[in-house]
């Protein structure tokens, strides 16, 4: 094949795979993992089967490479975020930062929260989210540990990694809340209060 077909071929098969991911997100967001068929998510991108099973093997591959590739740019969001302060961290403006980049999409937490129940049931699966969900507490913990000497974190989180599991068990605890009444600037506000009170003394100066 000579190489322009074969770049040819190649981004072809790149838009035709992005096409699935986006099709099978809003169908799975819509119906629920597990409830979906290949014939749907292909019917929705416009494709036949034959054009799935030349990207996934699988609707379960298909389906880790959307988590994949949204939980990627949440953690390069976040990583971005932290990283527009100097040395100080300006703990409130970077809260207000992280929390437009993490909330508040229902459709992709739908789609989340039935990957992890689908990980919990399969130990496999569940590794595959365990590694992104350390990934995002890694973009946490890098920019906390670099301010750490300049913006000292409160004693009770103990190191950086301690304070970017509390971040992400905070913003669990809050799009749970969000699933069930919906309510988008309610969780925003909430989020914001909590993780300023655990990353600071609770009036906003760091602790």
């Amino acid at each position: 094949m000579l190489e322009g077909t074969a770049g040819r071929v190649t981004r072809r098969r790149a838009r035709t795979r992005a096409k699935l991911l986006d099709a099978a997100f809003a169908v799975f967001a819509s119906k629920g993992f597990g409830r979906v068929s290949i014939e749907e998510v292909c019917e929705a991108a416009g494709y036949s089967r034959g054009a799935f099973y030349s990207n996934f093997a699988t609707l379960d591959e298909l389906f880790f490479a959307l988590y994949r590739e949204r939980a990627d740019l949440i953690a390069d969001q976040v990583a971005g975020a932290l990283a527009l302060d100097g040395p100080d961290l300006d703990v409130p403006a970077a809260v207000d930062r992280v929390t437009e980049v993490l909330l508040l999409d229902l459709d992709w937490l739908l789609v989340k929260t039935d990957f992890l129940v689908h990980a919990a049931r399969h130990p496999a699966v569940a590794r595959t989210l365990l590694e992104h969900r350390a990934r995002l507490r890694r973009a946490v913990a890098e920019r906390l540990g670099r301010a750490r000497g300049h913006t000292p974190l409160p004693p009770v989180l103990g190191d950086a990694d301690g304070a970017a599991r509390a971040v992400v068990a905070a913003y669990d605890g809050v799009t749970t809340q969000l699933l069930l009444d919906q309510d988008v600037e309610r969780a925003r506000a909430w989020l914001k209060q909590l993780l300023t009170a655990l990353l600071t003394d609770g009036s906003g100066t760091p602790g």
